[in-house]
């Protein structure tokens, strides 16, 4: 018997061998991965998120067991609307329709049928834009077309054990009126909250009666008359569809146990899951979707590839991250680095392989930084890509934006950010003495350098008189090469800028800064 191969050592292989073991204890022979949306608003960064790391996992899984899976990224399109969003045109029309399913609710921007319809399209448009292999499905259409018919009729024979479930986690004037179904207003088309009066499990029906006219209705459960409150509904679909694998935020944890406990009432075990941790925005708060605060997509894909915003999104996804502006220039270089290290690696050994779908192209690969760019634009001011391309082909001999895509793409984005984010805050500061001392040395020093001296050998210059200056620490050093030279606090290494730059050139700014007046103005 042949030896079992080891799982590779990252945490996609890590969730994907649960789910093999999942399908391999159910007998089951494909394994179904499940997202989920609420499209009352558009789809932002945690819905990319979500979508990615989960088909990190189904790749890992088709990596390690050759089983066929579908990922389906699921809209909960049939949830009442509760407040009208504030990004959306036509709001005193929406407000006319609060509480009714967003299918039923007419579309505020006029292109589609529904404001459901709406905002799916912007979801299936939005995850197609990454390449994301997925199938799309609608709370409404599964709900109306019957298939959750049997999941619905079997949430009504155990209605009494789900209520018991979850009434211990509600507030006692809630709990006097709660049930897991929620009818759909046969005159209104709103979704009611209301005291469930009658379940007729055989009949497949519920008796209800409208607070404001205290009339009685009797509502089937099935073909969409009806619907769960969400984290029923949750349980409800994990039963109907068999769904092996679904992950969620932090803040779901109390949600994800409870809707498992129904998911087994109803006689199905809830599927594997992942809870990853939420983000922090540049004060360290969380991330809400009504503050606005945070970052979104559209905004980070104007200073960087998607690719850095896939590698932001594999670090540590059980750790809380800040997701701001300032994290984007290192997402960018180590999605650089780790792109290098997978070209022609068929092995999955880094987070590249798994953001390419399991194969690095030869062209995501940058010889320079994207934090090199910066300071490289930060110094000449540029405000056009020619202006860096010049100093790239003394550097790169023959470099063209043709032969290299993606650094021609990291110039371009180096530009914006340099532009937005960089340019404003630069803030030179004067040297002290044994700094002036050793930029004067340095000076002094690269005058004596062949101007194609290397990049490394510059480095060991730097070394040098950093330690014949008597810095405490060379970072003391490196600090003020960024602060008086580039009006920064950090930098890339400088050897490599300074032969990007060049010899003489970077000669003439020491000489500038050393010239700089005591109190500029």
């Amino acid at each position: 018997m042949a030896e079992p191969q080891p799982v590779p050592k990252s945490w996609p292989f890590e969730e994907a061998q649960k789910v093999a073991a999942r399908l391999a204890a159910s007998g089951k022979t494909s394994a179904l991965f499940e997202t989920g949306y609420g499209p009352s608003g558009l789809p932002h960064i945690g819905t990319f998120g979500e979508v990615a790391r989960t088909s990190w996992v189904r790749r890992a899984f088709t990596e390690l067991t050759g089983l066929p899976s579908r990922l389906l990224a699921f809209s909960d399109d049939m949830d009442g609307l509760r407040k009208v969003p504030d990004n959306v045109p036509n709001k005193e029309m929406l407000a006319s329709h609060l509480g009714k399913p967003l299918t039923r609710i007419p579309d505020p921007f006029g292109t589609h049928d529904s404001f459901g319809a709406h905002n799916n399209a912007r979801l299936r448009a939005f995850l197609d834009s990454f390449g994301f292999d997925y199938e799309f499905a609608s709370s409404t259409e599964y709900y109306a077309s019957g298939r959750f018919d049997a999941a619905m009729t079997r949430m009504l024979e155990r209605h009494d054990e789900i209520v018991a479930v979850i009434l211990p986690t509600l507030g006692s004037e809630r709990q006097a009126t709660y049930s897991p179904v929620l009818p759909i207003h046969p005159k209104t088309g709103v979704v009611m909250q209301v005291r469930i009066e009658q379940v007729n499990a055989a009949a497949g029906t519920v008796v209800w009666r409208d607070p404001d006219t205290n009339e009685a209705y009797e509502t089937p459960v099935t073909g969409g008359h009806a619907k769960m409150q969400w984290k029923a509904d949750w349980a409800m679909r994990w039963h109907a569809l068999g769904v092996d694998y679904e992950m969620s935020g932090k803040d779901l944890i109390d949600s994800v146990r409870l809707s498992g406990r129904i998911c087994r009432i109803l006689g199905s075990e809830p599927p594997t899951g992942f809870t990853y941790e939420l983000f922090l925005d540049e004060q360290a708060q969380k991330i809400s979707k009504s503050k606005g605060n945070g970052i979104a997509v559209e905004e980070w894909l104007k200073y960087a590839p998607p690719e850095s915003l896939s590698q932001f999104m594999f670090n540590q996804p059980q750790r809380a991250k800040r997701l701001y502006f300032d994290v984007i220039p290192k997402s960018v270089d180590e999605y650089i680095a780790n792109a290098l290290k997978g070209q022609g690696q068929t092995e999955p050994v880094n987070p590249a392989w798994h953001i390419h779908g399991g194969t690095v192209p030869q062209s995501a690969h940058s010889p320079i930084s994207f934090a090199m760019l910066l300071n490289l634009a930060s110094v000449v001011n540029a405000d056009t890509p020619d202006i860096l391309w010049g100093f790239i082909r003394r550097y790169i001999p023959g470099a063209t934006p043709e032969d290299m895509p993606l650094l021609a793409r990291l110039v371009e984005y180096a530009l914006a950010y340099y532009r937005d984010f960089v340019r404003p805050k630069k803030e030179y500061r004067q040297p002290d003495a044994n700094e002036r001392a050793a930029l004067e040395d340095l000076a002094a020093s690269l005058r004596t350098l062949p101007g194609d001296t290397s990049a490394e050998d510059v480095q060991n210059l730097l070394y040098e008189i950093g330690k014949r200056h008597a810095f405490v620490e060379l970072r003391a050093w490196f600090g003020c090469l960024y602060q008086v030279l580039l009006g920064q606090n950090e930098g890339p290494r400088f050897g490599q800028f300074i032969a990007l730059y060049g010899i003489a050139e970077t000669t003439a700014l020491i000489e500038h800064a050393l010239a700089r007046p005591t109190d500029p103005v």
